[in-house]
């Protein structure tokens, strides 16, 4: 038997789930101390009263202010206002209320007001032939995330924010950045649109599916991704246009086991991908992720063999459990979320791709895949899924 060699970081990490959780939002911030807390949340999150009334009944007269302003992509104007605010109410803690847009747009709001530089200067970037990580410094406030879908972020110590402008892509990373834990509310789980809720998901089976195809052995991994597989199988096909409260919860527990497994472990092709791709669609990141993913699982044939027999275990365990089943077992759970099979049906115009394939190229999550495509393979897979 071969002899294996783990080094599996398992980060502090709190998780509430159920009717009751936030309660313990109160005690955790009765626990650190927390004073002045700013929450951030995206202006449809506003509107929600009942979502609202509740988890700001749960911060109390700790709540120094809110920032209704977190958009998809967390544009850099949206950012930087949500970092000035926590700066004029001198905030010790933040809470994200929503999906992955308002998670994103807080962590990088926090980044940017402890480091006090520019978004640029902060961001990973090319040095020559290489993409370099700046180290930031800086203590960071806590954050806490009540979330309304099912997003991998709440796990990341990550954000990436985005200039609309020139469509360029500003990747921070900061571990003291990562949220202390996350409060999942079947009410809140209630609140966003059934599409919102199947692109969040798509991203968590995508990145379950990628993390096994990383060819890293190690089993505390390799145990989270396939039961966050597990659950999906299970549990996306319950998302409807009004989501149930209790389904939006079991996927945000597996949106978290993905997430916390691909830390360890890494990620695919698809995801830099669906980075370059999705402020060029009319869906969604985790859609267009989804979209790419038989493409990139075909390309990986011959190097992830393994992991695409542990696909094939999970999501048709009584049938041929070879690579190839994997990605058919793939391609009929996207058939049967409606998921389309063309970029162009996504609103993605030919014209876009050789851009996509430069911002891709750029992108630190594509150094790291277990085949890394150049410029030629890269075209080849877009004009393929086009």
């Amino acid at each position: 038997m071969d002899s294996v060699s783990v080094r599996h970081v398992t980060p502090a990490y709190r998780t509430y789930a159920g009717n009751s959780s936030l309660a313990a939002l109160t005690k955790e911030l009765e626990r650190t101390k927390s004073q002045r807390v700013v929450l951030i949340c995206g202006a449809s999150m506003e509107r929600q009263t009942g979502a609202m009334a509740l988890v700001e009944g749960a911060i109390g007269a700790r709540l120094a202010g809110r920032f209704a302003g977190a958009r998809e992509h967390s544009p850099i104007l949206s950012v930087v206002a949500a970092a000035r605010l926590l700066d004029e109410c001198k905030a010790d803690a933040v809470v994200a209320l929503g999906g992955g847009s308002a998670v994103v747009t807080a962590r990088a709001a926090v980044i940017v007001s402890a480091e006090r530089k520019p978004i640029r200067e902060l961001s990973t970037r090319r040095d020559g032939g290489s993409l370099i990580s700046p180290r930031l410094s800086a203590p960071k406030i806590a954050q806490w995330i009540v979330p309304s879908t099912p997003t991998t972020a709440f796990a990341k110590a990550g954000a990436a924010v985005r200039d609309p402008e020139t469509g360029e892509r500003f990747a921070l990373f900061d571990p003291k950045a990562r949220a202390a834990g996350v409060f999942m509310h079947p009410l809140v789980a209630s609140t966003a649109p059934g599409r919102l809720v199947l692109g969040s998901a798509l991203n968590a089976l995508a990145i379950s599916i990628d993390g096994l195809q990383s060819g890293v052995d190690d089993p505390l991994a390799e145990a989270k991704l396939r039961h966050a597989l597990h659950m999906l199988r299970e549990w996306l096909p319950r998302i409807t246009d009004d989501v149930d409260g209790a389904v939006g919860v079991r996927l945000m527990l597996a949106a978290l086991l993905a997430g916390q497994a691909s830390d360890v472990v890494g990620t695919g092709l698809a995801q830099p991908i669906s980075h370059a791709l999705g402020p060029r669609s009319r869906v969604g990141n985790g859609v267009i992720e989804a979209m790419m993913l038989p493409h990139t699982m075909r390309f990986n044939l011959g190097h992830t063999d393994r992991g695409l027999r542990a696909v094939s275990e999970v999501l048709d365990p009584s049938g041929a459990r070879d690579p190839e089943s994997g990605i058919a077992a793939v391609e009929g759970m996207l058939f049967e979320s409606g998921v389309s099979r063309r970029l162009r049906d996504a609103g993605v115009e030919h014209e876009a791709l050789d851009q996509v394939i430069s911002h891709v190229l750029d992108d630190w999550s594509a150094t790291t895949v277990p085949r890394v495509a150049d410029r030629n393979e890269l075209s080849a897979l877009l004009t393929a899924a086009w």
